[in-house]
């Protein structure tokens, strides 16, 4: 752990926090059950806690732009791609606790998952350290090489569909997933977009995050003339 403390540029107080943040489900499943969580909820409070300070970070860096172009930059600075460059210069997936199903599997290295993994880390901080110590970790990690300043052409499908649908008053967007299957160390996962509550488009993909980008990405295909 003080290896890693090192390399997060963060020391715990509390350790079982940042345990739980490299748990995977298969661990605490099959090694502890009933007795430890994985990282799924610490997760879900770091997406938050990054959304945030990304947010901050634009509002304060970027004054020239418009909403409709902070929230798509928000995206691509915090995009499972970025998340997952950040695990690997971590090397988090070398601390990751997986169960005896996983381990041969190529769960450690899978993207989705690594970049999940940060979102916990961040949480970790925060709920030991507070909300400046967890920015400031996201702020020399994800944030770092931002390119404040430049033109940026998204890649992000949802952002781009989210900001074509706002220019449309009273239009809103939403996903719903519609179908996984395959066995928890590949799944697939299925989704749909909504525009107005009227289909507009279906994807899939290996993370749900995959599947909602797929899905934008036809709904965009299928607006253009």
């Amino acid at each position: 752990m003080r290896k890693l403390e090192e390399k997060i540029g963060y020391r715990f107080q509390d350790k079982d926090l940042l345990r739980t943040a490299l748990t995977h489900s298969s661990y605490a499943n099959e090694e502890h059950p009933g007795r430890l969580q994985s990282y799924e909820r610490l997760e879900f409070l770091g997406d938050a806690i990054l959304g945030l300070t990304a947010a901050e970070f634009l509002y304060r860096h970027e004054p020239e732009l418009a909403e409709g172009r902070m929230t798509r930059l928000r995206s691509e600075l915090v995009c499972e791609a970025s998340l997952h460059r950040v695990a690997e210069e971590l090397g988090l997936a070398d601390y990751m606790r997986l169960g005896k199903s996983e381990r041969n599997n190529g769960v450690r290295g899978r993207r989705s998952i690594t970049a999940d993994m940060v979102e916990a880390v961040i949480a970790a901080i925060y709920l030991d350290g507070g909300l400046e110590e967890a920015k400031a970790f996201i702020l020399r990690t994800v944030l770092k090489d931002a390119p404040i300043g430049e033109e940026h052409r998204s890649a992000d499908y949802k952002s781009r569909l989210q900001e074509l649908v706002q220019s449309e008053a009273g239009s809103h967007v939403a996903y719903e997933l519609t179908g996984e299957s395959g066995p928890d160390h590949d799944k697939l996962f299925s989704y749909r977009v909504l525009i107005n509550g009227v289909p507009a488009g279906e994807g899939s993909g290996r993370s749900k995050k995959e599947a909602e980008q797929m899905a934008a990405k036809e709904a965009l295909e299928a607006r253009q003339p």
